[in-house]
């Protein structure tokens, strides 16, 4: 079958995925407002780096710069689509396919430097679709981001018109799918967003080397108080609120290292 049959339509493929083998592909994933724009573009500081910028999109996002999958705004958008069962995608998809992998590439590649060795794509629900990408991109490295459940649902509540509860719900839903995917990928990283802030330089030497990349250094200041502003409107909440807003979420957050409990975790 044709690509332009398979899609429904022309499509021109530009550099074919098969004659661009030397590149290491990586994907970036991690819930809205977790970390996951601030590690794309330190990594892509790297010389031997290439990621998106200046594409016009939300957040230079790769989701929003292809055609074969639909983005997160199909499922709700920021701290609503992990709700949604269809948003998780892994190699069973239909959506699976050697044309799928062309015309990704194809849609991606005029926005890397095809030069550089390291491709990055960063998308915030790559995070429940890793096993999808790693189908259409075997030998890739996926990069995923976690956050301080409650600094990710006050940082997102503008977009979602959603609840603390609802947004603490969505954080949990996601992360457990993404736990659940865990074991079907070869070449997985997890990062935590406190220690890219607090120990930047240490936190990105481990992501280089596990790009098989020289260390850099990081290129400037990290902001180290944000979180902290998010958990001060959380602990400025009656303990009755805080308390029904976490309800029955305190142990299964505790299973990513995170707290409710004790906002200084």
């Amino acid at each position: 079958m044709s690509l332009s049959a398979a899609t429904g339509g022309h499509c021109s493929l530009g550099p074919r995925l098969e004659s661009r083998q030397e590149h290491t592909f990586v994907f970036l994933g991690g819930l809205h407002r977790s970390g996951t724009t601030l590690l794309a573009r330190l990594l892509a500081a790297h010389l031997e780096v290439s990621g998106f910028s200046g594409t016009g999109v939300p957040a230079d996002e790769g989701q929003h710069l292809q055609t074969v999958y639909p983005p997160a705004r199909a499922f709700g958008g920021p701290g609503r689509f992990a709700f949604r069962r269809e948003s998780h995608l892994t190699e069973d998809s239909p959506l699976v396919s050697p044309e799928a992998r062309e015309r990704l590439f194809a849609e991606w590649s005029p926005h890397w430097d095809l030069s550089r060795r390291v491709l990055v794509e960063k998308s915030p629900p790559n995070l429940v679709r890793f096993r999808f990408l790693q189908a259409l991109f075997p030998g890739a490295r996926f990069v995923a981001v976690l956050r301080h459940p409650v600094a990710v649902a006050y940082a997102t509540r503008k977009w979602s018109k959603t609840s603390v509860r609802s947004l603490l719900r969505h954080w949990v839903t996601a992360h457990e799918t993404f736990a659940a995917d865990r074991a079907h990928l070869e070449r997985l990283l997890v990062v935590r967003y406190e220690d890219l802030v607090d120990q930047p330089d240490p936190t990105l030497a481990r992501v280089f080397d596990f790009l098989g990349l020289e260390t850099v250094p990081v290129p400037h200041e990290l902001d180290r108080a944000s979180n902290e502003r998010y958990l001060d409107e959380w602990r400025e909440l009656s303990g009755l609120r805080r308390a029904l807003a976490a309800r029955g979420l305190e142990q299964r957050v505790r299973l990513f290292g995170y707290t409710l409990a004790d906002s200084s975790s």
